[in-house]
């Protein structure tokens, strides 16, 4: 069973999250699957069970991102550094294009590649999302 202190600092991560995963922006309220606790900076690369290294993610950035901390940069082939929610304003880094997420930078780019931020049922499930105007930050074109 976690620990009272545990439960504080998994509160306050969601909290801070605003209700929505930080990678990718799904609001939790839509979601099917549970969200969970990311570890930005994985345990076995010397990341620790800190606030700071904590992020509130959907199942799937969760899922894909695993414990990567980089990937290969599409435009450049270099090894470039995943976002990272503590350290990193997501509008620079990420725009939309429809329910499509645009990169701004080499770090947007590859993790928009490596967690698969827009697969093809990412972006329906968000334009559904979107057209119902329940994608926050996302204006629906009608």
């Amino acid at each position: 069973m976690a620990s009272a202190e545990s439960r504080s600092l998994l509160a306050a991560v969601r909290e801070r999250a605003g209700g929505r995963c930080e990678y990718c922006h799904f609001p939790e309220a839509a979601a099917e699957l549970s969200f969970q606790i990311d570890h930005i900076v994985a345990v076995k690369h010397g990341g620790d069970a800190t606030e700071d290294n904590l992020a509130y993610a959907c199942f799937f950035c969760n899922s894909y991102k695993g414990a990567n901390i980089a990937g290969l940069d599409s435009a450049t082939g270099r090894v470039t550094r995943l976002f990272h929610p503590r350290r990193d304003h997501w509008a620079d880094h990420f725009g939309w294009q429809g329910a499509a997420l645009t990169a701004k930078t080499a770090v947007g780019r590859v993790t928009i590649d490596v967690l698969r931020l827009n697969h093809p049922d990412a972006v329906a499930v968000r334009e559904a999302l979107r057209a119902e105007g329940l994608l926050p930050g996302v204006s629906a074109n009608r």
